[in-house]
């Protein structure tokens, strides 16, 4: 069968003149399609068959760069057709689309910043946001932003919900009583089987052991394992090499190891994806991209510790946490569903039942009520929609405490001013696919003529890993031995190349401006990066990462650089090299400019070391002692042996204890200078004036209000309380006032 006859084979394929229909008659429409069912490559060609694409685009948002990747190739595919011909995508850094595009794969993030040129998507006359249950933060504001768009929009405009599971009728409500459309999956059998114990604190060798006994005394098929991040899939990916390698030649079949995450190049993404070798049985070992946003054919066997790395932000500290927790009884059903795909399976869970029914929560927190809603905010003040952020039509809230937070954050970087309007400044951070920190910081550094060693920093702050084994540069000199009794690998010459880098004592962010530096003189050689402990993957992510923010500084332009910045960005971008290369590139060169830009950045981020000893104190709302991490390169004391007074940090986290992650140094005479905008800041003057209560009933005034945000009626600034009772009397409340106003 060809892809085209294949997708005629699709649970949704019998639903396709209801779907047809029902879209057609209402603006918004909620599809819930089970596992298996095909409605992420399938809805959007149904309408493209149907003619919505004639007036415009059909855009379908995913919450991962590489679903919007892998699943536009698969339509393309059914389409018979290239990719950037009438299928495409658009992601952070990358797009393939062209004139006859009709059917656009694209992350959610990336619609937001579309939205900033082009305020009621022109382009598009239907917009899909897939796997909507994920609650990604951008999927939530776009929520509230499509809702409204799809009233006000002269032209027609199609909005789709689409997920394998979702609160229904919580959706719907908010929607204004839209239609939901179930759609059944082809999910065969799938057999629980609960471990006795909770491997809390073994779970990855309890997966890589659960794994391999599938594959010693199991029928034939495919094993997806879970874990929480490519630390551990590397891990675990080395350690079932390990143990294939040391059984019997002959004692048992094949075994494919594939690692599977967000981060990985895309030719190695696609490894998964191809059919095994005959006779070879495929073991993937994924993050929980694979629970619903890909699917992976022939999966039969999936291996489930339960767990999951969750950010979480407290706003009043400004503190990132995060943890491996355990995940939720939805996400255990959608991992389980993975092995039901084909033919009857098997779901192994590393916890108990008691722990799967009294331990688990039902579903996950959305990511709203636990992110930092800085670059949600820069985008909701940058759309020309005049959006009042505490009265904003949330489906849940983030909280006025994180609201407040981000209009603090957002002025101190000059995003906003002190009536909370967007300033031209604002709009070009915006434009910039970055977190506002890091794109004040470029703007900055184009304005100290330092962008080429600004952009390195980011780049390398992106990448995940840029030591291997997770330890820091003074560990590695040290020498340390592992758990294992192994050293940390270094060269003499790495070594001594290591600390000659560090011997400036200015901490991560110059040091991994040394550190790219000095690979580069290495024609980017694997080895060198080898010889100083550095992680090769992840340094070739981070001249991935360059090589792109160069290409988009040129393509914006002047619309946010200077001139002379856009020529500097088109070199980078190009590999091409101008007479000012060897200058930056000396030891000394443009150090003291790139620490003002991150400064004027991370001004947000500031801490003053405690008057005695070398404890920090942030310089936020509330403010916090911290210690320096322990992985954070040197940097340099005075006589006395205390550190500097003053330092930015890339983030304040929560572990043992707090501590301040990614620093450095900054002179005291820079930072007076910065200190005045730190102090005495009129949070309500930046909300336009408006208390929380006043907004919510403002909102509830316009009839805006849903019954979730009805429960918002409380003054700025105080906390919210998830009190069940104080929630269902503010919601019969409002439900008293609608009926009221109907009368």
């Amino acid at each position: 069968m060809t892809a085209k006859e294949l997708h005629k084979e699709l649970p949704i394929w019998p639903y396709k003149q209801r779907i047809i229909d029902t879209v057609t008659g209402n603006r918004i429409t909620v599809i819930i399609g089970e596992t298996g069912s095909g409605k992420t490559t399938q809805i959007a060609q149904m309408l493209y068959e149907a003619g919505f694409a004639n007036e415009g685009r059909i855009g379908v948002t995913q919450p991962r760069r590489v679903a919007a990747l892998t699943v536009a190739r698969r339509v393309a595919e059914e389409m018979n057709c290239e990719v950037g011909q009438e299928v495409g995508y658009r992601v952070r850094f990358e797009e393939r689309t062209s004139g006859r595009t009709r059917i656009v794969y694209l992350t959610d993030g990336t619609l937001l910043r579309e939205m900033l040129d082009d305020p009621e998507l022109s382009a598009y006359s239907v917009i899909v946001l897939d796997e909507a249950h994920e609650r990604s933060l951008n999927t939530d504001v776009l929520f509230g932003i499509l809702k409204n768009l799809v009233k006000t929009r002269k032209t027609p405009f199609k909005l789709i919900l689409t997920s394998a599971t979702l609160d229904s009728a919580k959706f719907s409500s908010y929607f204004d009583d839209c239609p939901v459309l179930n759609i059944p999956g082809r999910q065969y059998d799938v057999q629980i089987v609960h471990s006795q114990d909770n491997h809390d604190n073994d779970y990855v060798a309890a997966a890589v052991d659960t794994a391999l006994d599938i594959h010693l005394h199991q029928p034939p098929g495919d094993i997806l394992v879970f874990l929480t991040g490519q630390a551990e899939i590397d891990k675990a990916v080395k350690q079932l090499g390990e143990a294939i390698a040391e059984l019997p030649e002959g004692s048992c079949s094949d075994l494919l190891i594939l690692p599977l995450y967000a981060a990985m190049p895309l030719e190695l993404q696609a490894r998964v994806f191809a059919p095994p070798p005959e006779g070879c049985r495929r073991l993937i070992v994924a993050t929980n991209i694979a629970e619903t946003s890909i699917t992976v054919d022939g999966v039969v066997y999936v291996v489930d510790p339960g767990k999951v790395k969750q950010k979480t932000y407290t706003p009043a500290t400004g503190m990132e946490s995060l943890q491996v927790v355990p995940i939720s009884r939805v996400q255990a059903m959608q991992r389980a569903g993975r092995a039901g795909r084909v033919c009857n399976g098997k779901c192994y869970r590393l916890y108990t039942t008691g722990f799967f029914e009294n331990e688990m929560s039902e579903a996950t927190v959305p990511e709203i009520q636990r992110t930092n809603m800085l670059t949600a905010v820069l985008y909701l003040k940058s759309l020309p929609l005049d959006i009042d952020v505490l009265a904003f039509d949330y489906l849940d809230s983030p909280g006025s405490e994180a609201l407040e937070d981000a209009l603090r954050q957002l002025f101190i970087l000059d995003a906003l001013d002190r009536d909370g309007h967007i300033t031209d400044l604002g709009k070009r951070m915006a434009a910039l696919p970055l977190e506002p920190s890091l794109a004040r910081s470029l703007l900055a550094a184009a304005d100290h003529d330092c962008l080429p060693d600004a952009l390195t920093v980011t780049a390398m702050l992106s990448a995940e890993t840029i030591f291997s084994g997770n330890r820091g540069p003074v560990q590695l000199l040290r020498n340390e031995a592992d758990a294992r009794g192994k050293t940390g690998g270094l060269s003499e010459q790495g070594r001594a190349t290591l600390a000659e880098m560090m011997a400036e004592g200015l901490g991560d962010h110059i040091l991994m401006l040394r550190l790219f530096q000095g690979w580069e003189r290495s024609g980017f050689s694997s080895k060198w990066c080898k010889d100083l402990g550095l992680d090769v993957r992840g340094m070739h992510f981070a001249r991935e990462v360059r090589k792109q923010l160069a290409d988009l500084l040129a393509h914006v332009g002047s619309k946010v650089l200077p001139e002379e910045s856009v020529a500097c960005a088109k070199t980078i971008a190009t590999g091409t090299k101008d007479s000012r290369e060897a200058k930056r590139k000396r030891p000394s060169a443009g150090v003291d400019d790139l620490r003002k830009a991150l400064l004027v950045g991370f001004a947000n981020r500031l801490a003053r070391r405690m008057p005695r000893h070398n404890g920090y104190k942030t310089l936020n709302e509330r403010a916090t002692l911290a210690q320096l991490h322990p992985a954070t390169a040197r940097i340099a004391a005075d006589e006395d042996g205390l550190m500097p007074e003053f330092v930015i940090y890339y983030a304040l986290v929560a572990t043992a204890k707090v501590f301040l992650n990614k620093v450095c140094p900054m002179e005291s005479e820079w930072v007076e200078n910065v200190l005045p905008t730190l102090r005495n800041i009129d949070v309500e003057r930046l909300s336009g004036g408006v208390t929380t209560r006043k907004a919510a009933k403002r909102a509830a005034i316009a009839g805006q209000l849903t019954e979730t945000t009805a429960a918002r009626d409380q003054p700025a600034g105080v906390p919210r309380k998830n009190d069940p009772a104080a929630v269902d009397a503010a919601r019969q409340r409002y439900l008293a006032r609608k009926s009221e106003k109907k009368k």
